[in-house]
């Protein structure tokens, strides 16, 4: 009698044992439902402003440091002092956007391995516990090349005056990985870099720059 008695309540453990396993299960399941989507958009808009940041640095820093547009922009004249051609360095430029794109994906790779710690409590946007709870790290990798190009814009600027504008763009795309999933996203900068007044008649045959695209 003991013994059946022993057997039955083995059996009613192990059955309570068994339901509470499957509604931890079942809570967690819908816990990561929940959970996991507000956490990528809070790690997505995170990390691209970090890019943001560490593409836009490197691009100041790069362009004061190695670009001069008295040595980049030519342009040049006829006889009768009337411009023929703007032409561009196209050489030199692309040397400083592949410097630009190897120093953002290095930059991108080496703080997404050290990734950034958010509270729980500011992924659930509760200003009283913003700076509490565990913490998630979410961590980011750059997803193919870091592509480079450049973009020209002619703006009339008075009688027989033309502002010559450079931009450069950079586009990239990371993959921001938080523990329990990942998620790519397409990272955008365009800056501009020159501003050039050029005096005289510009022809429309010149209002081109052959300026193409680079990555690493």
């Amino acid at each position: 009698m003991r013994n059946i008695k022993a057997k039955k309540f083995k059996i009613t453990i192990l059955i309570i044992l068994t339901v509470i396993l499957l509604v931890f299960n079942l809570f967690i399941y819908e816990f990561d439902k929940i959970i996991t989507p507000t956490v990528l958009a809070v790690g997505d808009a995170e990390m691209r402003e970090k890019s943001n940041d560490i593409v836009n640095k490197i691009l100041i820093n790069e362009y004061n440091n190695n670009f001069n547009s008295d040595d980049i922009i030519n342009v040049e004249k006829d006889n009768l002092g009337n411009i023929v051609m703007v032409k561009a360095n196209t050489l030199k430029m692309n040397k400083i956007a592949c410097d630009v794109s190897l120093k953002s994906q290095e930059s991108i790779r080496k703080i997404g391995q050290i990734g950034i710690k958010i509270p729980a409590g500011y992924i659930f946007k509760n200003n009283i516990l913003a700076y509490f709870g565990p913490n998630i790290t979410v961590r980011m990798e750059p997803v193919g090349n870091v592509q480079t190009s450049y973009k020209s814009k002619f703006e009339g600027a008075g009688i027989n005056q033309t502002r010559l504008l450079i931009y450069v763009n950079v586009k990239t795309k990371i993959r921001v990985i938080i523990p329990t999933s990942y998620n790519d996203i397409e990272v955008k900068n365009e800056v501009p870099i020159s501003e050039t007044i050029i005096v005289g008649k510009v022809p429309d045959n010149a209002l081109q720059l052959n300026m193409g695209k680079n990555s690493n």
